[in-house]
C-alpha cells in the first residue's frame, strides 16, 4: 500500500515554529518538494527551502519547483499540473514524499490545486497544521487577536473602500491578507480614520526582513510588498 502524499505546513518563515510533526515527517521523507520562484534577475529564491536549510533537512532530497509569481493564473496553474504529474511518478514507484507549504497547507494555500488534482486520481494525501501569518504577527505586535464574543473576518486582499470602513465601523476585528492587492483602498481608509490603530507587518517570521509598526506615517510611506498584512482591531 502507497504511502500518501503529506503537505507540511512551515509556518509564517521561522524555522522554529514549524510543529514537531512536520519536522518529523520532513526528517523521515524520501523526497520534498518545495516551491521556489525565480526573480527578475533570474535568481532562484525559496523561503520554504530556506526554513528547510535551517531545520537541517539534506539538500540531496529536496525538488525545487517554480511557481510564477503573475497576475496570469494560467502560469500558475500549468506550474502545478506539472509538479502533480512529477509527484504521482515518484508516488508510484513507493516513495514516501512531503510537499512544503508555507503558512498553514489549509489557509489560503494555492497548493489546493495540487491536492484537488492527487485525490481526483486516488492518490491519498495528508496535511500537517502550521501556525498561519496572522497568528505570528499577533505574537509580534503582542495583542490579543480576539476576545470574548468578538468577530473575527479574514480579508484576502479585495476589498472596495467603503466595504472596509463599513467592516471598521462595526466594530470587527479584521486581518488583511496580500495587503499590496488594496494598498491604495487600505490608505484611503487610515486617512479616514486617523485615530484607528493599524498593526501592519512586513515578512513576519524572516530575519532581517521583519518589520512592524502602528505609525500611520510610515505606513502611508511605505510600498506594501507581497508578503505584509494588517491587522485592525476596534
Amino acid at each position: 500500500m502507497f504511502n500518501p502524499v503529506v503537505f507540511v505546513s512551515l509556518g509564517p518563515g521561522e524555522a522554529d515554529l514549524i510543529t514537531i510533526k512536520g519536522l518529523k515527517h520532513l526528517q523521515s521523507a524520501q523526497l520534498i518538494y518545495c516551491p521556489a520562484t525565480t526573480l527578475p534577475n533570474n535568481k532562484v529564491t525559496s523561503r520554504g527551502s530556506a526554513i528547510l536549510s535551517e531545520l537541517g533537512i539534506e539538500a540531496s532530497k529536496i525538488d525545487l519547483f517554480q511557481v510564477p509569481m503573475s497576475k496570469n493564473r494560467e502560469l500558475a496553474l500549468q506550474a502545478y499540473r506539472e509538479i502533480t504529474h512529477r509527484i504521482i511518478q515518484k508516488h508510484q514507484e513507493g516513495l514516501r514524499i512531503a510537499v512544503t507549504v508555507e503558512g498553514d497547507a489549509g489557509f489560503y494555500s494555492s497548493v489546493h490545486y495540487i491536492m484537488d488534482e492527487l485525490r481526483e486520481r486516488h492518490i491519498p494525501v495528508s496535511q500537517i497544521a502550521g501556525i498561519p501569518a496572522f497568528i505570528a504577527c499577533e505574537a509580534t505586535a503582542g495583542i490579543h487577536l480576539v476576545k470574548q464574543e468578538e468577530q473575527l473576518q479574514v480579508i484576502p486582499g479585495v476589498i472596495a473602500f467603503e466595504s472596509l470602513l463599513k467592516e471598521i465601523r462595526e466594530g470587527k476585528v479584521l486581518v488583511i491578507m496580500k495587503t499590496s492587492q488594496c494598498e491604495t483602498v487600505i490608505k484611503q481608509v487610515m486617512r479616514e480614520l486617523p485615530d484607528h490603530t493599524f498593526h501592519y507587518f512586513e515578512n513576519v517570521g524572516v530575519k532581517e526582513k521583519e518589520f512592524y509598526t502602528t505609525d500611520h506615517r510610515q505606513i502611508l510611506e511605505r510600498a506594501f510588498p507581497y508578503f505584509s498584512l494588517l491587522i485592525i482591531r476596534p
